[in-house]
């Protein structure tokens, strides 16, 4: 847990357009509280990627419960105030301990775990392992974590033996409202692909 990293980031939210114009009028953003989300509950931002924003967006809309009409992106300035970082051997090492503590919790209690999809889609035990570093946050009265940030690796490799992926992306869950210091419309520009991957 950090706050050494820059004061702020650009981070980028895919969502219906019609959304997004009413958070650029100054509408709060909703937090996501689904129990795959894997970074947990919060407010979800691509880190210094708008197409990658924008390409979630136009993928949810696909999707037969999805309220995506049209696919939109906007920009957020964020300060990630209190991060649990899992780009840090300090944030990897707080979330390690959580499984533990969870791991125990349902052994004695006799219950399984959730799973992660294979697909890694749905993140339940992240979600819940995430969700334990909170309750032991506040179980000792410790400062609330205001973002939670983690690196996915997703899609194919770029070349053949590649340890690069197509998709990789840096996502940040913003729990705490105050860390979003202004939205802004994204430069037409800046959503322009330079190549398929």
């Amino acid at each position: 847990m950090h706050q050494l990293a820059s004061s702020f980031v650009l981070g980028y939210h895919g969502c219906d357009k019609a959304v997004g114009e009413r958070i650029l009028r100054g509408e709060p953003f909703k937090q996501s509280n689904n129990d795959y989300d894997w970074l947990g509950p919060g407010i979800y931002f691509w880190e210094a990627n708008p197409l990658r924003g924008l390409d979630f967006a136009r993928e949810a809309r696909k999707r037969r419960s999805s309220k995506i009409k049209q696919p939109f992106v906007i920009g957020a300035v964020i300060s990630l105030g209190l991060c649990l970082d899992l780009t840090t051997a300090a944030g990897v090492e707080q979330v390690r301990a959580a499984h533990r503590d969870l791991s125990r919790l349902a052994a004695a209690s006799r219950v399984e775990l959730p799973q992660n999809s294979p697909d890694r889609l749905r993140q339940q035990l992240d979600c819940a392992v995430i969700q334990m570093v909170h309750t032991i946050r506040r179980d000792r009265k410790d400062q609330p974590i205001d973002t939670v940030k983690g690196v996915f690796l997703e899609g194919r490799p770029i070349y053949e033996g590649s340890g690069f992926y197509a998709r990789t992306h840096i996502q940040i869950a913003v729990r705490n409202h105050e860390c979003i210091k202004g939205v802004f419309r994204v430069p037409p520009a800046q959503l322009r692909s330079v190549s398929k991957g």
